[in-house]
């Protein structure tokens, strides 16, 4: 925002001195909002690649419990 003075001369004049800022606040913001974008891209990249090990873990233990049931199977049929 531009910050004005009106200065009165006994002239029949009136000067009107306009002060703005250097921009500062603006840069700051704009700083504030990249880092919080590259932070919420980080925290959402590890989210996925937490849930690709999971399901990876998943699967791996699923074709175990498979492979334990028909090794189970046929232990009980050479017993039998």
């Amino acid at each position: 925002m531009a910050e004005e003075r009106i200065v009165e001369t006994p002239t029949t004049h009136t000067t009107v001195i306009e002060r703005r800022s250097g921009g500062g606040g603006t840069l700051i913001a704009v700083v504030l909002l990249i880092a919080v974008l590259i932070g919420g891209f980080y925290l959402f990249s590890r989210q996925g690649a937490q849930n690709s090990k999971d399901a990876a873990i998943t699967s791996a233990a699923k074709s175990v419990g498979s492979a334990a049931d028909k090794a189970g199977g046929a232990v009980e049929k050479s017993t039998q």
